[in-house]
């Protein structure tokens, strides 16, 4: 299993078993994780509506840091 950023990251979402698929298509750094879309997810093969609302919600948080920093 991969340990890095990405991995601690879904970790917190309570959604650790893709961090290797998010890592496999490019995905292995929170910059990129910003650009996260519906295809993005299809592709990385998360389907579990739930669970697609909590990364986007993640994405939408970490996107909202940025703006404040």
């Amino acid at each position: 299993m991969c340990t890095n950023i990405v991995y601690e990251w879904l970790k917190t979402l309570q959604l650790p078993q893709y961090a290797e698929s998010f890592v496999d298509n490019g995905y292995d750094d929170l910059e990129v994780c910003k650009q996260i879309g519906d295809p993005d997810l299809d592709a990385i093969g998360v389907a579990v509506p739930h669970h697609r609302r909590r990364i986007h919600e993640a994405v939408r948080r970490l996107k909202e840091a940025d703006e404040r920093a």
